[in-house]
C-alpha cells in the first residue's frame, strides 16, 4: 500500500522516510519544490512536486493512505498556520476521501482538544490541529491521529508512554513520532482511533495496538 507523505521534506517527514524507505514500505514524498527531490533521490524514495497552498491533488495518485505531518514552522505567523496545518490539512483529508484512499494518519499535538489551556503563542496552531482534527474524524475516511507532546531532537528509542503521569514529562523526539508513524502504517488494520504518545518504556506495539 503506497503512502502519500505531506510535510514530507519536514524534520519528522525525512526521518520517517528514510525509516519507511528501510522497512521496504512504498512512500511517496510530497515536496514543494524541485530542488528539494534531491535528498530523497539519493536514498531512492520517489517524489512528487506538489505545494498545499496550491493544487496538490496530482499527488495522490498511486497512494492509498496519505501521512500528513507537514507543519508551517515556528518562524512563521498565524497566516501560515491557517492556510498549512488547518486548510492544507483539511483540504488533504477532503482529497483523499474523494479519491476513496484508504487512510489518513494525522500528525496532530497533544492537547490539541483544548486549546485556549496552551500558552498564548501556541492557541492559533492548537487551535488549527483541533479544527484539522474533528474535519477528519467526520471526513468518513479511516483514520489514525498521533498527538506527540512538546518535540525535541533527541535521539529515537522506539520507546513510548501514554500520558505525562507515565512518562514523567511532555517530551517527544522527532525520530520517535517517525517511529510511531512507521508502525501505524505497516499496521493497516488500525484506523478510526488517536494516541497520545510521549518519549517512554513501552514499545510502539504495547501503546497502540
Amino acid at each position: 500500500m503506497t503512502t502519500l507523505v505531506i510535510g514530507a521534506n519536514g524534520q519528522i517527514g525525512k526521518q520517517f522516510c528514510q525509516r519507511a524507505k528501510k522497512a521496504g514500505e512504498p512512500i511517496k514524498a510530497m515536496v514543494r519544490r524541485e530542488e528539494q527531490a534531491g535528498w530523497f533521490a539519493e536514498r531512492g524514495i520517489d517524489t512528487v512536486v506538489a505545494d498545499l497552498e496550491g493544487d496538490f491533488s496530482h499527488a495522490f495518485e498511486g497512494c492509498e493512505q496519505v501521512v500528513f505531518s507537514a507543519g508551517s514552522g515556528p518562524d512563521t505567523g498565524p497566516d501560515k498556520t491557517l492556510m498549512i496545518d488547518l486548510y492544507g490539512a483539511i483540504r488533504a483529508a477532503d482529497i483523499a476521501a474523494e479519491k476513496g484512499l484508504k487512510r489518513f494518519i494525522m500528525v496532530s499535538a497533544m492537547r490539541a482538544e483544548d486549546p485556549m489551556a496552551a500558552p498564548e503563542k501556541l492557541r492559533p496552531y492548537m487551535a488549527a490541529k483541533f479544527a484539522a482534527d474533528a474535519h477528519l474524524r467526520l471526513s468518513g475516511l479511516p483514520y489514525v491521529i498521533l498527538k506527540p507532546g512538546r518535540l525535541s531532537d533527541d535521539a529515537a528509542t522506539e520507546r513510548f508512554a501514554e500520558s505525562v503521569d507515565e512518562a514523567g514529562n511532555n517530551q517527544m523526539s522527532r525520530g520517535n513520532v517517525a517511529s510511531a508513524l512507521l508502525y501505524v502504517v505497516q499496521y493497516a488494520a488500525l484506523a478510526d482511533t488517536e494516541f497520545t504518545l510521549l518519549d517512554g518504556t513501552r514499545s510502539a506495539a504495547e501503546v497502540m495496538a
